[in-house]
């Protein structure tokens, strides 16, 4: 008996024979192949009305006319028994029996799932976003695991699933984001483990005092960044950079965040394939859809939604914003911002309004401040009140003093410090928040704050040149901390007392090291927990001058 197999080429068209072990083998072509399947679909669907209603709902299948569809451009047969080859659940084709080959072969085209039961993960029939709550927390799990495959690279998307590096407890994907690192250190150890490094880094220069601690330690962020990219599939995938990489771990809920940017970013992530909105591929530059940023104002709800876009244009927009307040009418305002360069940068330079003003409001100790997408702001409301009242209290203003507002931002201290102090200056270099914090301070009623556009170490230096003296300096320099040519330009200005805010306990004993020993000690050094769940801190230190330098 002869067997003979036929092999579909998916190129060339010129149709061969071959024997191979005293089998015959005939090659041919792929269009071979489906005209004469074609024919025998034609001639099925004349003798059996059956067949040709399934063969319709198989074209809108594959035209994405439905909402459950299953194939992926395939072409379904009525009776595959001709052909040898049966559709598997994805639409894909694999073989229907290989014993004439004595070979036990593997599926084609299957989908290789990860076993998430570890995880505690529920994935649903869909595909979609599905979450399971973790009654132990009353937190949602990733469920975006459901789509990842083993090896990923060409994507960025860090998919290996190794279950030894999963942490099992509060999240499923902090051992690879790294963004939280004592996700499941009780929160009584956390505070005590960061005062050991607080007085291990600070002791030396006064007393550590306890810790200010947050009374609800959780889903405490209010500016929510999640990178978007895809899988093998085409399928949306949004999640964070791991640490120190631009490797996707994919995210549905993050115990830090603001639980409502997460629903929103998770919505946005399900209406991208029906969009048909493709996302940024960073290997190869291509993809429209790189970034969404939610900012929440803690105090009056307001939320801001951030499509960072390769172009300008979004397809559809208008009905795509239509969709997405369908389901959130919370949000306040929409925002496209435009980056087309090939940079780790998440906002690029230009943006526009689609929905609403554009920026949102918030309140911090009494006063009203505007964000923009741009701004800073703190990203914890709740301690972000408690470090700025303890700030102002340390500077012990008595409405004569003039204030000095180093690195002011939106001029957040210097206007929270105003109804306290005879006369504010904020300095910023940054153009938007410079205007920012103007209309703040207008808004507010405030008048005796000035903010100038400038770099706070040549401003301090004008103003020691010009004979002009402030009492109190506020610094809250950025991570990095501060300069040996801004602290120079400070002790030319002399203050009599400064008040120095620092997200950094390890560059903020580099700088305490070098202003006590010019002139100042440090009198209070008090720790607050702005970021659970991490090693960072914040610290406000009061520095005043020592008995020989005071002059």
């Amino acid at each position: 008996m002869t067997l003979q197999i036929i092999i579909t080429l998916r190129y060339g068209s010129t149709a061969c024979r071959e024997v191979y072990n005293g089998f015959a083998i005939s090659l041919v072509s792929e269009d071979f192949c489906k005209q004469n399947d074609y024919k025998k679909e034609d001639k099925m669907k004349k003798e059996n009305p059956v067949n040709r209603k399934k063969y319709t709902n198989n074209e809108e299948i594959n035209n994405g006319e439905k909402t459950g569809k299953r194939a992926q451009g395939v072409r379904s047969k009525s009776d595959d028994s001709t052909s040898k080859f049966r559709k598997n659940a994805q639409g894909t084709k694999r073989r229907t029996d290989d014993s004439a080959f004595g070979i036990g072969k593997k599926s084609q085209g299957t989908k290789r799932r990860t076993n998430d039961s570890a995880f505690g993960i529920e994935k649903n029939t869909r595909g979609t976003k599905g979450r399971t709550d973790d009654s132990s927390f009353g937190i949602r799990k990733n469920t975006q695991g459901a789509k990842r495959k083993s090896n990923d690279s060409a994507t960025g998307i860090n998919k290996k699933n190794n279950m030894s590096s999963v942490n099992a407890g509060k999240c499923p994907v902090s051992k690879k984001c790294g963004g939280c690192q004592m996700i499941d250190v009780p929160y009584k150890e956390q505070i005590k483990r960061k005062h050991e490094r607080e007085e291990e880094l600070l002791g030396k220069y006064g007393t550590v005092e306890p810790f200010i601690e947050m009374e609800h330690p959780d889903h405490y962020r209010c500016k929510v960044h999640a990178v978007f990219t895809h899988d093998r599939k085409g399928n949306p995938v949004s999640g964070i950079y791991k640490e120190g990489t631009h490797d996707v771990v994919p995210v549905d809920a993050c115990y830090l965040e603001n639980e409502k940017a997460d629903a929103i970013i998770a919505t946005i992530r399900g209406m991208l394939k029906s969009f048909k909105i493709k996302t940024f591929d960073e290997d190869n530059g291509y993809g429209l859809f790189r970034h969404v940023l939610i900012r929440v104002g803690h105090n009056t709800g307001e939320i801001m939604v951030v499509l960072v876009l390769t172009s300008p244009i979004l397809p559809s927009k208008n009905n795509f914003v239509k969709a997405l307040l369908k389901e959130h009418p919370e949000i306040t305002t929409i925002v496209i911002n435009v980056n087309d360069k090939r940079t780790s940068m998440i906002l690029g330079d230009k943006e526009k309004a689609i929905y609403g003003p554009g920026f949102i409001y918030d309140t911090v100790c009494g006063m009203k401040f505007k964000i923009s997408p741009k701004s800073f702001y703190q990203v914890n409301p709740v301690q972000t009140e408690k470090l700025y009242s303890k700030a102002v209290e340390l500077a012990g203003l008595t409405g004569k003093e003039t204030v000095l507002d180093c690195y002011c931002g939106v001029g957040t201290i210097g206007i929270i410090a105003s109804p306290h102090a005879a006369e504010v200056i904020g300095v910023e270099l940054n153009k938007d928040a410079v205007r920012d914090a103007r209309l703040n301070a207008r808004m507010n009623e405030i008048e005796n704050i000035t903010i100038y556009e400038n770099d706070a170490s040549r401003f301090m230096v004008q103003m020691a040149e010009a004979g002009d003296h402030a009492d109190v300096v506020f610094m809250d320099p950025p991570r990095s901390g501060s300069t040996e040519i801004f602290m120079d330009s400070m002790f030319k200005l002399n203050p009599d007392r400064i008040v120095y805010i620092s997200c950094s306990p390890d560059s903020l004993a580099r700088d305490l090291e070098y202003i006590t020993k010019n002139g100042y000690k440090a009198d209070r050094i008090i720790p607050v927990d702005m970021f659970p769940f991490t090693r960072s801190c914040e610290t406000v230190v009061l520095l005043t001058k020592t008995s020989g330098s005071e002059g």
